[in-house]
């Protein structure tokens, strides 16, 4: 009989105490890896969602056209998007705030400019959706599964 009060098994544990982990070779023999039974036609892959491109203005959060010309603004706050706080070479932290080699600082950031390497900014946005339900009770039924 133990004198501790719980009886995990532990590194205080007597040899005698612990039984043998497999029988498939001398005790204290290092096994191999485990047969993980793959499927024959491989692994299953991930079901992830699918992903598209955006470019967001940078004002207002709005989605914009891929196109974006010198003279482009954005539809709903009316900020100019051909503008170094829309441009993916920016970086408050980079001199001259951008990565690219620029001979001179470009103030102010979110005004119009005409440098030639703007390249927009775009995210990564998954493709997820739902149907919302048009009324509350309509809403209420589909909770509960009426």
């Amino acid at each position: 009989m133990s004198d501790r009060k719980y009886r995990q098994r532990g590194y205080q544990d007597d040899e005698r105490d612990r039984k043998p982990a497999s029988k498939t070779g001398p005790p204290g023999a290092p096994q191999g890896p485990r047969e993980r039974g793959d499927r024959p036609e491989g692994p299953k892959t991930p079901n992830l969602m699918a992903a598209h491109e955006v470019v967001k203005c940078s004002q207002c959060g709005t989605r914009v056209t891929l196109d974006i010309g010198v003279d482009s603004r954005c539809a709903r706050c009316g900020a100019d998007l051909h503008a170094c706080a829309q441009c993916a070479s920016f970086d408050p932290g980079s001199r001259f705030e951008c990565m690219q080699a620029i001979p001179a600082r470009v103030t102010p950031k979110n005004a119009r400019n005409t440098c030639a390497l703007f390249a927009p900014r775009t995210t990564i946005e998954r493709q997820t959706g739902s149907t919302a339900p048009t009324t509350a009770r309509s809403a209420f039924d589909d909770l509960f599964k009426f």
